[in-house]
């Protein structure tokens, strides 16, 4: 096989059936037709521009759309405006300010509704608690914290006085803060004493004080009194939230901020060396977090409850539970704990409480659900939901159909979502009353966005797989790694010249559907085919016995890898290894049968839920694993080198 094949990633799974936008969804959608394909196709920055105007309120009109030099780009030159007065001030002028922003669930039951006037003034006050502590404009401000509403009044705070925020995810390590401290030279930490996790309290204010004590530039910590657990509180540099607020104004002016001032960093991990600052600025990620939010979620304010089950410290958190939802007025949910505390059907429980309308979840937690059982949504009234998303990963056509029968009952469209860290929100969704799904497929570009797939020479994929790339530039697009231009440039615009490549393969269908195939690093190279993990999980999970399935590549003398799978079983099922090996067979040929199949009661997971497949490599190839501290439980990798040492899943 010549080189040219060996680079292009074989596209082996076909998946015909398609749902229409069910019509009474279609008849009250506000796209139900291709006119704004139609408006973007013809002028993208034109779009963007009235994207812009009609959605985002401007303290002063920008003097130009775009400036574009490559790989940089500016949007909404000149134009002013503030993230927090877009999010909340205009909202309570506008006559709302009795409505809820937030219904808030604590993982033990405790509950609070804040609405838009009280989420103001809790922001404005902080705001100046801020200011009280010395930050000024253009100070950058740490935020680590539980899923608790403190953490959005946090964010918006730091907004509405132009000090950028670095959002680092609780369940991060100590070192993992200081790095993140260090490199953008933060001066204030905003904390908790801890959160709740599994109807326990996991300490965060003492991560910090090992965080803080090997860093050189904060000045003060801020703790926000949740867990209850005992802190050690240091005079002078460390101050309880409540106290602080209890002196505070609320009334503290919104900051007019350049379009392209910095909003926020927020940090990747990079395969190699220290993690990266992704760069997003004020005017253009606005306007794209609001327009994707309105759009691909349909999004009616005065009716619809919004939630997305993300943690603030990762960018769906920042994007579709802080600035998107509250950008566009509309009241949302937010919840502190896990799935299955205290039983497996919280999830419904919540929706049914709060007759969500529109839910956006990982994939990887619907398999979950589906390793559970069918008979825990059914315990529950989910005739509320009007529309579900996915977010995070590919999804399985199956883990997508038990997704639209058991939570969407068939009646909700469903938008499974492509984006990044770096894209800023979402860049492949279908419009749900415009788009006829596939299950598993993301579908299209949304409008205003320009993708094309390339084979390994750069040259245009108009079928079968090929490497993602972004053609043109958007408004929320990342304007760079902090500190690092250099790095910025080598990571994204050097693979393919004139191309934003990050990494994700994908590939085209006869019908132009796009199918996300995961990260690069995860096509395996078999006997010279170069097959996606991503389509041999998801034949193993078109298996009606298995809930969820990761697949990696592990070295082999004969075929270069060979393919290993970890399997999960549904609730009670019960299947031999041979019968999973023949399955894939049928479904996408022989070459990808596995060589190895371990069926296990989990998989290594960060807390985020992302399956930690470098873990399962090390496993499948007899390497020390290294680093497992950001996983949600350790011991899961233990069970799987046993497992392998004892061989018990090969052919």
């Amino acid at each position: 096989m010549n080189d040219e094949q060996h680079d292009t990633i074989d596209a082996l799974m076909a998946e015909n059936r398609k749902f229409p936008p069910p019509e009474a969804f279609r008849a009250a959608a506000l796209v139900s037709d291709t006119s704004l394909y139609d408006e973007a196709a013809i002028d993208d920055e034109g779009f963007w521009a009235r994207q812009a105007a009609d959605l985002v309120r401007w303290s002063r009109p920008w003097d130009t759309i775009l400036d574009w030099q490559l790989p940089y780009s500016k949007w909404f030159i000149g134009g002013e405006l503030n993230v927090a007065d877009n999010c909340l001030d205009r909202h309570v002028e506008a006559g709302n300010g009795d409505k809820v922003a937030i219904h808030w669930e604590g993982e033990p039951g405790d509950t609070r509704s804040i609405t838009y006037v009280q989420l103001l003034t809790e922001v404005s006050r902080f705001a100046n608690v801020l200011k009280g502590l010395g930050v000024q404009k253009g100070d950058r401000i740490n935020i680590y914290m539980p899923m608790i509403p403190e953490a959005a009044v946090a964010m918006l705070a730091c907004a509405r006085i132009g000090a950028p925020h670095s959002v680092v995810f609780g369940g991060f390590s100590a070192q993992s803060l200081a790095d993140r401290i260090d490199d953008a030279a933060a001066k204030v930490l905003i904390t908790a004493d801890g959160g709740y996790r599994r109807g326990e309290v996991f300490p965060l204010k003492q991560a910090c004080d090992e965080a803080v004590a090997n860093t050189s530039t904060i000045e003060h910590v801020v703790v926000v009194k949740r867990g209850g657990n005992d802190v050690i509180m240091v005079e002078g540099r460390d101050h309880w939230y409540h106290e602080l607020m209890e002196g505070a104004s609320a009334d503290c002016p919104a900051e007019p901020m350049d379009s392209e001032d910095l909003l926020f960093l927020l940090y990747t991990s990079g395969t190699t060396g220290k993690p990266k600052g992704i760069m997003h600025t004020t005017g253009g990620y606005l306007t794209h977090v609001t327009y994707t939010h309105k759009y691909v979620f349909d999004l009616d304010p005065e009716t619809d409850v919004f939630w997305c089950t993300a943690d603030v410290g990762w960018i769906t958190g920042h994007s579709y539970i802080v600035y998107g939802p509250l950008s566009n007025g509309c009241t949302q949910v937010m919840y502190e704990g896990v799935p299955n505390y205290p039983a497996n059907d919280r999830f419904w429980e919540i929706i049914e409480k709060y007759q969500v309308t529109k839910f956006y979840t990982a994939p990887t937690a619907i398999r979950t659900f589906m390793k559970w059982g069918d008979d825990e949504p059914a315990k529950h009234d989910l005739s509320s939901l009007k529309l579900i998303g996915t977010v995070g990963e590919p999804i399985n056509p199956e883990a997508w159909m038990w997704y639209h029968e058991h939570i969407g009952k068939e009646r909700c469209p469903i938008v499974d979502t492509w984006w990044q860290t770096e894209t800023g929100g979402i860049m492949i969704s279908p419009l749900p009353g415009a788009t006829t799904t596939k299950p598993g497929s993301a579908t299209f570009p949304i409008p205003g966005v320009s993708a094309e797939l390339v084979d390994d020479d750069a040259n245009v994929v108009t079928n079968g797989g090929g490497y993602l790339t972004l053609t043109r530039p958007w408004p929320g697009m990342l304007r760079g790694i902090w500190g690092d231009p250099q790095r910025y440039e080598d990571t994204y615009w050097t693979r393919f010249e004139g191309r934003y490549f990050a990494g994700d393969g994908a590939k085209l269908d006869d019908d132009g559907y796009l199918w996300l195939l995961g990260r690069v690093d995860d096509v395996m190279n078999v006997s010279g085919h170069r097959i996606s993990t991503t389509e041999v999980e998801s034949a193993l999970v078109s298996h009606p016995a298995v809930a969820e399935a990761a697949v990696v590549g592990a070295n082999d003398p004969t075929t270069g890898q060979a393919i290993f799978a970890y399997v999960i079983l549904r609730h009670g099922a019960d299947v031999s290894i041979a019968d999973l090996r023949d399955h894939v067979a049928g479904e996408i040929g022989a070459i990808a049968k596995p060589k190895a199949i371990f069926i296990t009661p989990d998989l290594p997971k960060t807390r985020s839920g992302k399956i930690m497949r470098r873990l399962l490599r090390d496993v499948a190839d007899g390497r020390n694993l290294g680093d497992t501290t950001t996983l949600a439980d350790a011991t899961v990798v233990d069970e799987l080198q046993r497992r392998a040492a004892d061989g018990g899943g090969d052919d």
